[in-house]
Parts: C-alpha cells; sequence; structure tokens
C-alpha cells in the first residue's frame, strides 16, 4: 500500500508527532509511507527522520529559507477550511486551506490518515474520491468544545474510518452515528526501550508529564508526604515543565518545601529520552483528572515499572489491570493514593511481581503489533473500495455545500455576539 499521513508539524516535538513517526517507521517495512507535514519550521525534525519514510511539508516558516511563506499574503488572512473549534485554528490559514487542499486531491496514495480534528475536517472537505480516508483521534472526543464537536459529526461522515486510542472514546464515536464510518480503538505504540528493566530494589518513585493543573502534582506530593513519614529513604523524581498558559513549578517547589520534603521531592525538569530515567525508579505514579490515552503509563510498563494511577477518563483502566501490573484509585484522593503507593513501597516481593506482571503487559503495545491493527483495518477498506461505495459525487458535493453553509452560519453569529459583548 501506499500509505501518507498528514501531521501538522513533523518538525517538532509532542505526542502525537512520536506515535505517528513510530507508526510510520514500523509500517515502512512492508509498504511505501511518506509524512507530509502543514509546517516546517526548522531544518531538521526534532525526532529525526524515521527509517524508511518520506517527511515533506506544505509551508515554510523558516525565515532563512529561501522557500520562506511567512510574507506570502495568503498566510495572514484567516483559514476558511480548517475549522474555528480546533485549537491550532489561529495558526492556520488561506494559505494552508490551498496548500494542502492542492496536496489531497493530488496525492497519490491508496490510503491518507489525518491526525488531528482540523485535519480530519480538511480531509473529508478537500479530499478527492479514491483514496481510503482515515481520520485518526489523539486527545478525546469529549474534550473538544461544541463546535468542533458540530464539526466533527457532520463532516466525519464524509471519511471511511475514524480510529481512536481508547474503547471508551470509540464508544463516544459511534454515539454521534456516522452511517458508514468504521470506528475503531487502536491505541497508541510504544518500542521496545533502549535500556534494562528497572531494578525493583530502587526506592524511587517516578513521575512525568506537563507541570499543569491536571496532572494533580499537589495531589501526587501529598500523598507521598504520606508514605515518605515512615520511609524517609524512598525518592519521588517529577519530570516535566509547563507550558505558555500553565507552568506550575513555582507553586510544587513551594509546595515541596512547605511539606518538608525539600530532601525526598525533586522536580528534574524535562528530559529527552526518558527511559533512563523511568529505569531509575520502581513504581511510576499518574495523579491525572484526565488522560486522552495515558502514553506515560506504557513507556515506564515498558521500562519494568508498575504504576500506580488514578482511575481517570480515558485511558488508564484500558492499560493497567488494577493489583495485577498497577494499582487504579479515584481521582483526586490522596489518602487513597497514598495507601496503593504505601502497598508497593512496603512490599519488596510485591513490588518485584507487579513489574514483572507489567513489563509482560506491556508488550501489546508494541509498534509491530500495533501497525498489524492498522494494517488490517486498511487492508480490509483498500480492498472493497471503502470510499467508493456510496459517496456519489452529488452526495459529497451536497454534503460539503452544507457544511460550508453551517459554518458561516456559526461565524456571523459569533461576530454578532462578540460584538454585542464589546458594547454593553
Amino acid at each position: 500500500m501506499r500509505i501518507s499521513f498528514l501531521l501538522h508539524n513533523g518538525y517538532h516535538y509532542g505526542g502525537t508527532i512520536r506515535t505517528t513517526f513510530t507508526l510510520a517507521e514500523e509500517l515502512a517495512e512492508r509498504h511505501e509511507v511518506e509524512i507530509v507535514s502543514v509546517f516546517r519550521h526548522r531544518d531538521r525534525p526534532l525526532l529525526g527522520l524515521p527509517a524508511g519514510v518520506t517527511l515533506r511539508h506544505l509551508v515554510d516558516l523558516r525565515k532563512d529559507s529561501p522557500g520562506y511563506d511567512g510574507d506570502h499574503p495568503d498566510h495572514h488572512r484567516p483559514a476558511e477550511v480548517f475549522p474555528r473549534g480546533d485549537g491550532r485554528w489561529k495558526q492556520y490559514s488561506a494559505l494552508t486551506d490551498a496548500r494542502i487542499g492542492e496536496h489531497l486531491r493530488g496525492v497519490e496514495a491508496d490510503v491518507i490518515v489525518a491526525t488531528r480534528p482540523g485535519l480530519n475536517v480538511h480531509l473529508a472537505r478537500q479530499a478527492r474520491r479514491g483514496p481510503v480516508l482515515v481520520g485518526q483521534e489523539h486527545l478525546i472526543l469529549d474534550g473538544h468544545s461544541y463546535r468542533l464537536r458540530r464539526d466533527i459529526a457532520h463532516e466525519y461522515a464524509l471519511l471511511d474510518a475514524v480510529t481512536t486510542v481508547t474503547e471508551a472514546d470509540a464508544r463516544a464515536y459511534r454515539e454521534l452515528n456516522l452511517p458508514d464510518v468504521r470506528v475503531e480503538s487502536v491505541p497508541n505504540s510504544v518500542p521496545v526501550p533502549s535500556v534494562p528493566p528497572a531494578d525493583p530494589a530502587a526506592k524511587t518513585v517516578v513521575a512525568a508529564g506537563r507541570l499543569t493543573r491536571v496532572k494533580r502534582y499537589d495531589v501526587l506530593i501529598d500523598a507521598f508526604a504520606e508514605v515518605a513519614a515512615d520511609h524517609p529513604d524512598w525518592k519521588l523524581r517529577i519530570y516535566g515543565s509547563g507550558d505558555a498558559v500553565q507552568d506550575l513549578k513555582g507553586p510544587l517547589a513551594r509546595q515541596i518545601k512547605e511539606r518538608g520534603l525539600g530532601e525526598q521531592v525533586f522536580l528534574m525538569g524535562s528530559v529527552t529520552p526518558m527511559e533512563p530515567e523511568w529505569a531509575k525508579g520502581s513504581i511510576a505514579a499518574v495523579t491525572s483528572q484526565r488522560e486522552s490515552f495515558g502514553m506515560t503509563i506504557v513507556e515506564a510498563m515498558r521500562c519494568g515499572l508498575p504504576v500506580v494511577s488514578t482511575d481517570c477518563p480515558n485511558g488508564p483502566r484500558e492499560i493497567i489491570e488494577d493489583g495485577v501490573d498497577g494499582r487504579l484509585v479515584p481521582v483526586d484522593d490522596v489518602s487513597a493514593f497514598a495507601r496503593a503507593l504505601r502497598g508497593l513501597v512496603e512490599d519488596d516481593e510485591l513490588r518485584a511481581k507487579t513489574a514483572r506482571a507489567a513489563l509482560a503487559a506491556s508488550e501489546r503495545f508494541d509498534p509491530g503489533r500495533i501497525a498489524a491493527r492498522h494494517e488490517a483495518l486498511w487492508t480490509e477498506l483498500v480492498e472493497r473500495g471503502a470510499s467508493r461505495r456510496t459517496h456519489s459525487a452529488a452526495r459529497v458535493t451536497l454534503h460539503r455545500a452544507v457544511g460550508r453553509v453551517v459554518d458561516a452560519v456559526y461565524t456571523q453569529k459569533a461576530r454578532a455576539g462578540r460584538i454585542v459583548r464589546r458594547f454593553r
């Protein structure tokens, strides 16, 4: 098969980029694979180029490049195809509308895979009939704005398949009643670590992720404080940094100081790669209020760490078998989290047994196994000519026209609302 991925920015760093690169590299062993990045802002991709995969871009934002597009007049005009409900809308423009459309109408591929809602909408609105059209959801449907969910419910009807990273999210998509669209859950993959498995005897708890409120590291610190009072030889290392909107490093550092944990709890900052850091611990901790999947859980398990995690929507309960390869506890419950940590801290044999189970269970997220699931779905759709099954040219034209009208009406109402608020 010829497979073409459409990615927001393959030259940056992030979970969607990592999992796309991993999947593409695995598929490239058997298929012709390319990744098309909408944006390019540096010479080389931060994650390196996946073996056997072609990487190209549509809009060049490198100021020293002869192909620099930042001065193009359409670069400063708002996007009309990319949906306003997608949080990346302001980064898109009339130029990206045109470049993505040109790409989708001309790409020679059996399968085109878009990797975020805004690009999935482009796929539905601009792709030619013929290739199998697959929209991937790397977050969760319920986490999107009302406006974006409305676009998804209408536009995705022209796709052939939607894949989510959890079965819980797949159920939410099936409730949208997208006729003739296959909705399947296929989790993200994590490669075999390049380091030996962690030593269960290490007296270190490891956590990793952005220093933002949703991760609830304040809960983790309070829970660890209850354990550390009786086990002063144990340490907690938290890896990660904040973002442009939130950075809780300061408040967390004050909390650590106030709890008298300066010699036991450490804010380690961002580290790449994380594998060697996971391997220095013996327990992983996740206190999130919500997760779209839980990549850090799988990464920790692949390094041989049992994970104590909140039982938050959507991913942890589909990764961890409570009491076997980790523990699941209620969200925001400091005492319950402390008890789960204590159970593993105080029982060396249980910790080692759970670590072995975590390492074995994590094999189901191996890139080869995950790629095979995508491959089976796409092959089936290609063989039956999926995108030609019911989508007549007239139906596609009408569907897209209705989408444009509804979008225009919504935009007018939004503008009117802003004007009213401005003059109140």
